[in-house]
């Protein structure tokens, strides 16, 4: 399947219109995850290298066609002296799919804390997918074959007190990636939509749903690479009315909180006929 370089790849059509790559794929609709990073790179790619992405806001507004270019339509809302913001529309046949908007910052200076990262078993500790994945849900490894995802299972998932579905995952890109930060925030960016609207599932294994990606919004704190291991600690506080809320927080395996994600997605029940 695609590596997350072919992924990410965009053509410049225009000084502010970009072209995404179209990747072989099994999924029957364009991956979220793609679509928010080719917007990103696109948005990335009219500003200045001196700021740094510090956040996104997306909403996916209908399921892309895997088989179709994406085009990305990227306004400059604003270029401030610390501040820069983009907004970008991913488009198919005439049609929004994708929309965001991206903060970009030259950094400062000040205060600084974090919560810990959980006591987890470390990702040596757990079993690759390739071994350990259950015969129907081998398609999910042969789609993203590069990715080295360990899921920790849930009785050894650290709990806290009060929520309600938790979950977490040790992931990484299984290839050595170039040293550009930026690049590696784009790949967080779409891996950030893979396995997080399942940790509102975790309480409700039986019951089949229809599941979609509906809003995204992730901020990216600290440098990072997403060739090493990073930990997706994720919970989903609240589910109904056919959505759940779903929240992620990402460390590096130093204990450092390098990004935050909140999505809403669609997990309504499957409907006869």
């Amino acid at each position: 399947m695609a590596t997350i370089e072919e992924a990410l790849e965009i053509e410049r059509l225009e000084r502010d219109i970009f072209r995404g790559a179209s990747t072989k794929t099994q999924l029957p609709r364009t991956f979220g995850g793609q679509v928010a990073g080719q917007a990103l790179v696109s948005a990335v790619r009219t500003v200045d290298p001196s700021y740094q992405v510090h956040s996104l806001h997306g909403y996916f507004l209908r399921p892309g066609n895997p088989q179709e270019r994406t085009v990305y339509l990227v306004e400059r809302i604003r270029d401030g002296r610390s501040f820069c913001t983009r907004r970008v529309t991913g488009v198919q046949n005439g049609e929004a799919i994708f929309t965001m908007s991206a903060s970009f910052h030259s950094g400062d200076e000040g205060p600084e804390h974090q919560d810990e990262m959980p006591e987890v078993p470390l990702p040596h500790d757990l079993p690759d997918a390739r071994i350990s994945m259950s015969p129907e849900r081998l398609w999910a490894m042969r789609e993203w074959e590069h990715w080295d995802i360990r899921t920790i299972p849930q009785d050894q998932v650290t709990r806290k007190d009060g929520l309600v579905a938790q979950q977490q995952v040790w992931f990484r890109y299984r290839h050595s990636l170039p040293d550009d930060p930026l690049f590696h925030v784009c790949t967080l960016a779409y891996m950030s939509d893979m396995t997080l609207l399942g940790s509102s599932k975790v309480i409700h294994p039986d019951e089949p749903t229809q599941n979609a990606s509906l809003d995204h919004a992730m901020w990216f704190l600290r440098p990072f690479r997403a060739d090493d291991w990073l930990l997706y600690d994720q919970a989903s506080p609240s589910a109904g009315f056919g959505r759940a809320l779903t929240g992620g927080r990402i460390f590096n395996q130093d204990g450092q909180l390098v990004a935050a994600v909140v999505q809403e997605g669609l997990i309504r029940n499957l409907r006869e006929g």
